[in-house]
């Protein structure tokens, strides 16, 4: 079977040949594996014989200026398109520091809101040109990347702390937020939809959680944003496409209301912030397709991820509607070895 295929019978809740094997690794930990054998150029889907996606992005920030502010042998300090000035650290796969927050006002919202714009160079054409008829023919799953809600806004534009308070106090500048983000990526993905380059799936990040919780309440989802994950799902249904929602942390508590939004797909179940994918597969997985849930933690443990995957991999694949991979990414503990063992015990017992 193609990846194509065995995306489709996972979303259509049908067993396929095996699960599908996606995942994100590290460029810490790309190189880390090219050093151990893993060829030179070659992709780590095709070295380990995995599935394949093809992404489609695209820009609708504000195209705030991108300035380098400080820079030294261990990190520099520079502006993002977003208006956030962040550290970035020049270690291997560090994560950056946020130091400053410029769109926090309704003055600079309305501002930031008229920069962006909807020229067609936010469209990447020239790399569907190149890449859709070769993923078409490769069998790939063809996933769009739409960038609204919670997360741009507390992550990249405003900051968590400045976020919450505004949901609370400026409820009305936020949810401006929301719809502008969303409008943006309904208008350009349907300009993109309708030139030809039909995709598979929309894919959005929206972390609502963090250990043991979230960052709001199940009343404010449902007030504030549930709405506009409904108004995504539902454009990505009326083309006859699915609607997968990425939301890092504990989201135990939303998970009824997530699931009444329609969305198909829920990505990365969290071990280590609380989720239960047992739990999840047995309340909704009629219902809902698990996209993660395998502890990222194990993975530099040959013994303990081998034995997580046996433990999990043979519940969750049940009447389909499971895609393997970790609950966030690949670090770089994991080895060279220690990929190859998982991605061959996931073939053999995610087979149907």
């Amino acid at each position: 079977m193609t990846s194509w295929e065995r995306f489709k019978r996972m979303y259509e809740h049908r067993e396929a040949d095996r699960i599908p094997i996606i995942d994100e690794p590290w460029s810490g930990t790309l190189r880390r594996w090219r050093r151990e054998g893993m060829p030179e150029g070659m992709d780590w889907c095709d070295y380990f014989d995995v599935d394949k996606l093809g992404i489609i992005n695209i820009d609708i920030s504000p195209r705030m200026p991108e300035i380098t502010l400080e820079e030294t042998d261990r990190y520099y300090i520079r502006t993002s398109p977003w208006g956030v000035t962040m550290k970035h650290f020049k270690e291997e796969d560090s994560t950056p520091e946020f130091l400053d927050f410029t769109i926090t006002t309704q003055e600079a919202w309305d501002q930031a809101k008229k920069q962006m714009t909807l020229e067609d160079d936010r469209i990447p054409w020239e790399m569907l040109r190149q890449n859709y008829d070769k993923w078409r023919a490769e069998g790939r799953w063809i996933r769009a990347v739409f960038w609204f809600g919670f997360d741009v806004t507390h992550s990249w534009m405003m900051g968590t702390e400045n976020t919450l308070v505004a949901m609370m106090e400026e409820p009305e500048l936020v949810e401006d937020m929301f719809d502008t983000y969303l409008s943006r990526c309904e208008t350009l993905f349907s300009r993109i939809w309708d030139a030809g380059y039909h995709f598979d799936e929309i894919f959005w990040y929206d972390d609502m959680g963090y250990k043991g919780t979230t960052f709001f309440s199940p009343n404010m989802y449902r007030s504030m944003l549930q709405p506009y994950h409904k108004r995504a799902v539902d454009w990505a249904h009326n083309r006859g496409i699915y609607a997968q929602l990425h939301s890092c942390g504990d989201v135990m508590t939303l998970l009824p209301d997530i699931v009444a939004t329609g969305v198909d797909a829920l990505n990365p179940l969290e071990v280590k912030a609380g989720m239960d994918a047992f739990k999840i597969k047995k309340e909704y997985g009629d219902r809902l397709v698990l996209h993660g849930g395998i502890n990222a933690v194990l993975w530099n443990d040959k013994d303990a991820i081998l034995e997580e995957i046996d433990r999990k991999v043979p519940v969750l694949k049940k009447n389909g509607g499971f895609i393997f991979s970790s609950d966030h990414s690949i670090p770089n503990s994991v080895s060279l070895e220690n990929m190859r063992a998982i991605v061959e015990e996931v073939k053999r017992v995610g087979r149907y």
